[in-house]
């Protein structure tokens, strides 16, 4: 029962993170504070977490499900712009060369689709950015009462919808395997991963925070290779490339720009007259 289970996910790993933000000294969040963090939590954990489980079971094959993710970042890069926020012309490349290098590698997954499938589908990243945004801009206690309180409530969101389409008793019929993928998760998709997302969304550019959609993958890929025996075949090759010039410009792209434009080479201005 995926929505139960990542319902107990986030209760699990807010419980975590409470106890250490109470043994660090932090106080509990404001009402406000609070309020912040339903926002946060029910766009990031309840609406893109479950609407991609959703997603997924009404038919959208994993190679057009890992696609969609990395449109993500744009949609982040999008709503800081608009915020306000300098977006880099250099960074606007390095998320599209990201975007089609994980095209690529999922060339070789599954694209079958579904109209409602694929219409929650891009939702659920669209939510993901949402939240990501409010994270940015809201205000929140310290960073460790911060996800103890967005992944409580959007654990409890969770807890409170799955029950209608997932009867508890199924809990009882998950396989041990299935449990030791949920501790898995539970504790570097979730206390380690995500608090890292987190710490980048409030301490970087939103360009270099959302690139984890197009790095995953190729990470993933890389540690098959190493670990597992598996070869690089067909687009791997191009799309691989494509992503590491991607993390170039994102990372480097001003320092970049500014060299070029030292040499003559001057980029075309960004929105807001912004180069790099």
């Amino acid at each position: 029962p995926p929505l139960l289970m990542n319902a107990l996910r986030f209760l699990g790993a807010g419980s975590v993170m409470l106890a250490l933000a109470l043994w660090q000294g932090h106080a509990l969040p404001t009402a406000v504070q609070w309020r912040n963090a339903a926002v946060i939590g029910g766009c990031m954990v309840f609406l893109a977490m479950n609407l991609t489980a959703f997603a997924q079971k009404l038919g959208i094959g994993s190679g057009l499900m890992a696609t969609v993710v990395t449109t993500m970042p744009m949609w982040l890069a999008l709503w800081s712009r608009w915020g306000g926020e300098r977006v880099a012309l250099t960074s606007w490349i390095g998320l599209a060369l990201g975007a089609a290098g994980a095209l690529l590698l999922a060339l070789e997954g599954d694209f079958s689709a579904t109209w409602l499938g694929g219409l929650l589908a891009f939702a659920a990243p669209l939510c993901w950015s949402v939240g990501s945004y409010a994270s940015r801009k809201l205000a929140q206690p310290a960073p460790a009462m911060a996800s103890a309180a967005q992944w409580f409530a959007g654990g409890a969101m969770g807890l409170v919808v799955a029950p209608w389409f997932e009867p508890l008793s199924a809990l009882g019929q998950v396989s041990a395997v299935s449990w030791a993928a949920w501790v898995y998760l539970l504790v570097f998709g979730t206390l380690v991963a995500l608090n890292a997302y987190l710490w980048l969304l409030k301490n970087t550019s939103s360009a270099l925070a959302g690139s984890y959609s197009f790095v995953n993958p190729a990470v993933a890929l890389l540690v098959g290779v190493v670990l597992g025996g598996e070869r690089l075949t067909g687009w791997v090759f191009a799309a691989l490339p494509l992503i590491g010039a991607a993390l170039v410009l994102i990372l480097y792209g001003k320092a970049l720009s500014e060299r070029w434009a030292r040499r003559g080479v001057a980029l075309p201005p960004g929105p807001a007259g912004q180069v790099g």
